[in-house]
This record gives structure tokens, C-alpha cells and sequence, in this order.
């Protein structure tokens, strides 16, 4: 965010959790189990425990994977607007469900290896930080839990697509 000086505003800070706020079974899954209670990058740890619970259902035919995926991201906009609600704040940095349904739209190629799933890791941050258009309008413009989902939805997706292009493009060259 900038002010009318085309300077960067300081981040608001984050709303102490309520004691006991986690034992709230919508809280605990909008915080990614308690990762997004992590003192330093939330977004961050709740992408990287998002790949253990990605490997128990990344067995699945395709069109059931992205059905689970689907879901995911449905009821993820219900439980991170609930979630912001209830902690009267509009997007807290803990609530990671977001990027759950994120990091699993970017593993949808199914990685072979723990390379594929690194990288698909590292992009899908990469678009979630940097946040190019349209993320960054439908970030700012869009509200409660869709606006808390749809970014990293479609971060995952530019993570997806420039994954499927590495894969396409530039492997055949590399091997």
C-alpha cells in the first residue's frame, strides 16, 4: 500500500490472537493447523505444510484431485472470511488457508520429485509475494473471504502455467 506520496505505508500490525482462538476447529484450518501463528512468515510456513497434506490425496485421478482442489478453495472462502471476521481484521497474515488451496492448484502437474515440488513451491511464493497484475487489483478491490482466497488462487495458477512452460519448453533442452 502507498500513501499519496507514492511511498510505501507500514504494514498494519496483526491482531492478537484471542486466547484459545486456535481450539476453534474453523480457526485452526483458516491458520493452516497453527502455522500461520508463526512469528515470521506465516505465508511461508503455510505453503510449505500445505505439500505433507498435498501428498495424501496427490494419488488421486486427476479429475478427482482437482475436485478435492475445488473444494478446497470453496470452503476455504467461507473459513478465511469467518476466520477475518472474527478476528476483525480484513486479511490477517495468519490465516493460510489461502495458501493452501494456493500451493495446491501449483502442484496440480503432479512433480514427480522433490525438484518439481520445490520449484512449484518457490513460484507459487514468488507470485504470491510479488503479486503482478491481476493479483494485486483483485488483492486490494475484492472483499472478505473471496478477497483472502482469490490472490493465492491465482498465484497457484501462474505457478501451474509457468511450471507446465518449463516443463514444455526448456526440458527438452536440458536433458
Amino acid at each position: 500500500m502507498t500513501d499519496e506520496h507514492g511511498e510505501h505505508e507500514p504494514e498494519a500490525p496483526q491482531a492478537i490472537l484471542p486466547p484459545g482462538f486456535l481450539r476453534h476447529p474453523v480457526h485452526l484450518l483458516a491458520f493452516g493447523f497453527g502455522s500461520g501463528a508463526a512469528p515470521r512468515a506465516p505465508g511461508t510456513w503455510g505453503s510449505l505444510v500445505a505439500i505433507p497434506i498435498w501428498y495424501l490425496f496427490a494419488w488421486l485421478p486427476l479429475p478427482f484431485y482437482w475436485l478435492v482442489v475445488f473444494f478446497a478453495c470453496v470452503i476455504g472462502i467461507w473459513l478465511c472470511g469467518k476466520t477475518a471476521r472474527d478476528l476483525k481484521v480484513h486479511d490477517h497474515g495468519g490465516i493460510v488457508w489461502d495458501e493452501f488451496a494456493g500451493m495446491w492448484i501449483a502442484l496440480g502437474l503432479m512433480p514427480e520429485d522433490i525438484y518439481g515440488v520445490l520449484m512449484a513451491f518457490m513460484l507459487f511464493r514468488l507470485f504470491d509475494v510479488v503479486k503482478p497484475w491481476p493479483i494485486s487489483w483483485l488483492d486490494e478491490h475484492l472483499p472478505g473471504g473471496l478477497g483472502i482466497m482469490v490472490d493465492d488462487i491465482l498465484a497457484g495458477g501462474m505457478a501451474l502455467v509457468s511450471l507446465w512452460a518449463i516443463d514444455a519448453w526448456l526440458m527438452p533442452y536440458l536433458v
